[in-house]
């Protein structure tokens, strides 16, 4: 992701939620976007009783479409940033790290929209076509094959879906096949096993959590 984030011996797994929670008792980072204004959220779309404590963030940015970093104002709930006026008109991306009490290291990677269908972060869930239903899960150019996805929005619908070898995932089935007015947010996260250096510290043990937040609009 940056030159100061060296993955060593890696190998992809999925990762197991902590104490046996509901996929959405975690707190994740995700994003939303207006014209040229960028707003990263820490916490739930909607949360629950048993989320767990607020993460604190390090090295928080926004990610350009050529993968250059945008600085972040703080904000009462999360981040805020302006966008140049080249990169109003694609997804926005916004990156992150945290360190928990275990001093496990969590690696944030969110985006709002479903317009473009080749990832930027690390680990991003992209739209098999612009502006689709369908979305394939990709780590580092390559899909992750089955993939434990979530999927919450702002009317309260959650579901949680398994992607297939390819990595991809569907919102709609036969007997939902369009999806309805709401915000959605998808959320997967997955373990990397291997070292990882950041900061001058390798760490054994590193997470990475990848959001994507669209908005489908009333008719």
């Amino acid at each position: 992701m940056h030159s100061h984030v060296r993955v060593l011996r890696a190998a992809l797994v999925l990762c197991v939620s902590l104490a046996a929670l509901p996929a959405w008792a975690a707190p994740y980072v995700w994003v939303t976007s207006e014209g040229d204004s960028v707003e990263a959220h820490v916490g739930e779309l909607i949360p629950t009783r048993q989320s767990s404590p607020m993460p604190v963030l390090k090295e928080p940015h926004v990610v350009l479409a050529d993968g250059k970093d945008l600085p972040v104002q703080a904000t009462d709930d999360g981040y805020t940033a302006t966008l140049p006026g080249s990169e109003t008109s694609g997804d926005a991306r916004f990156t992150a790290k945290s360190l928990d009490k275990n001093d496990v290291l969590t690696i944030f990677g969110a985006k709002a929209g479903r317009s473009e269908t080749e990832p930027v972060n690390d680990l991003e869930l992209v739209p098999t076509e612009p502006n689709g239903d369908h979305f394939r899960l990709i780590w580092k150019g390559k899909p992750v094959a089955s993939a434990v996805v979530g999927v919450q929005t702002s009317s309260g619908w959650r579901r949680t879906l398994h992607a297939g070898p390819d990595g991809t995932v569907s919102l709609v089935s036969s007997d939902f096949p369009d999806l309805f007015p709401s915000r959605y947010v998808l959320n997967t996260t997955v373990k990397l096993n291997g070292e990882v250096e950041f900061d001058g510290k390798t760490y054994d043990s590193v997470r990475y959590t990848a959001t994507l937040t669209f908005d489908v609009p009333k008719q």
